[in-house]
């Protein structure tokens, strides 16, 4: 399998991917990107382009009361995001008002008017009236005041003590320990579930990346006819296997100046994170990622490769390339649904499945003690997909490169897995 020859290609294949202007601008660019899209969104969901007016109207003069004196310590009055007019109405009077107010509902002079029924103080309903009735960060904003007047208007006649009803105001707070055997009991924060987001994210990136690269480049030399002459020097089974250790070992490097940062951050006591930020990442770990993150590599971009060899052109790829990009995204949905839930049995049985294990098991060992056993049951799936996929995609790969001209079938591809060489 290796000889000169196949070496030769490897270094081709870095040359051409490492000082690639592509390869450059993805390794630098991607951290900066996905640490500047989480600001941008941080600061747009924060972001209130002019100050809202809230017409907020109780059928009880009393909540009505309690509401403006409450409602003055709120922090949207203290920056002025929102506008509060209080008033009280019956509930016949409030009907034939908000019919008044809908010009200006619709010019949106007022954003929008609230309504609290007697009833509120049984049922806690309320009623909002405006153009953009989801506006969910207003009411977000405007429902704690709301609740707490509810609240207190009614345990007000049931003589419980100020400082009881503050207590039966206050939401649970709790302090996460982990449990692990052989180690000390201690807090957990979330530096758990941002590695298992990180580990998650960089591997779905990196094999969609670097599998849709080498997939163009064999399009590319198959329609440049540049195969033709790389084929009169060495066979068809050492080019596949060069392009594709060639770009496994390049997307490795890639990955190791990605969790470079995190290391450090990691290891080190130069920057200082927050308490319930920490990031408890292990050298076997890290070791474990890249070596599932290299057998990844050695499938997809064999897959990748093997599509881009049937077909001519990237616009006749797409048939092919969608099933292989949904054994890279359906395993990446998986694991960020262990952000919610990290014992979730679906993401625990694709964690030792063929394709999935490569993105769901990282994230998983994030998150929670993984078995040896099932870390290891996972490297040996991950180990004989790649043996069994290598004979199938090198079969493909043989005829398809040399394959010029009419589009294959997908029946014409199958029967090319019957021919002997």
């Amino acid at each position: 399998m290796f000889n000169y020859r196949v070496i030769a290609l490897i270094k081709r294949e870095l040359r051409e991917k490492l000082f690639s202007k592509a390869f450059i601008l993805m390794t630098v660019l991607l951290p900066i990107f996905m640490f500047g899209i989480i600001g941008v969104q941080t600061f747009i969901m924060s972001f209130d382009s002019e100050k809202s007016v809230v017409e907020i109207i109780a059928e009880s003069d009393r909540i009505a009361d309690n509401l403006r004196s409450i409602i003055g310590e709120s922090s949207f009055i203290k920056d002025s995001t929102i506008i509060p007019i209080i008033m009280h109405l019956s509930k016949l009077q409030f009907d034939d008002y908000v019919n008044s107010k809908e010009e200006e509902l619709l010019t949106e002079e007022i954003t929008g008017i609230i309504f609290i029924p007697n009833s509120a103080l049984e049922d806690k309903k309320i009623q909002y009236y405006s153009k953009t009735p989801k506006n969910m960060r207003l009411l977000e904003r405007i429902d704690n005041p709301i609740n707490k007047v509810l609240v207190e208007e009614y345990f007000s006649s049931k003589n419980i003590p100020v400082e009881e009803l503050q207590y039966a105001r206050m939401s649970v707070d709790v302090s996460s320990f982990k449990i692990a055997e052989g180690e000390e009991i201690k807090e957990e924060g979330y530096g758990g579930l941002i590695l298992s987001y990180l580990f998650s994210f960089l591997l779905y990136i990196s094999l969609l990346m670097m599998g849709s690269m080498v997939m163009q480049t064999v399009i590319q030399e198959k329609s440049n006819r540049i195969v033709e002459v790389l084929l009169s020097s060495v066979t068809s089974k050492e080019l596949m296997i060069g392009k594709i250790l060639g770009a496994a070992i390049t997307g490795l490097l890639q990955m190791v100046i990605w969790l470079s940062p995190v290391i450090v951050v990691a290891s080190t006591s130069w920057f200082m994170l927050p308490g319930d930020v920490v990031l408890d990442i292990t050298f076997i770990q890290v070791a474990y990622l890249l070596v599932n993150f290299f057998l990844g590599l050695l499938i997809f971009v064999g897959l990748f490769a093997t599509v881009g060899s049937i077909f001519e052109n990237p616009q006749d790829a797409q048939s092919g390339m969608w099933p292989i990009m949904m054994l890279i995204m359906i395993p990446f949905f998986i694991s960020m649904s262990m952000i919610e839930n990290p014992t979730n049995p679906v993401a625990n049985v694709a964690s030792m499945l063929p394709f999935s294990a490569i993105i769901v098991m990282p994230a998983k060992m994030a998150l929670v003690d993984v078995p040896l056993w099932q870390v290891l049951l996972s490297t040996i799936v991950n180990v004989a997909t790649v043996f069994a996929i290598f004979p199938v995609a090198g079969k493909i790969y043989r005829v398809g490169i040399m394959m010029t001209g009419k589009r294959p079938s997908w029946t014409e591809v199958i029967k090319w897995l019957k021919y002997k060489y």
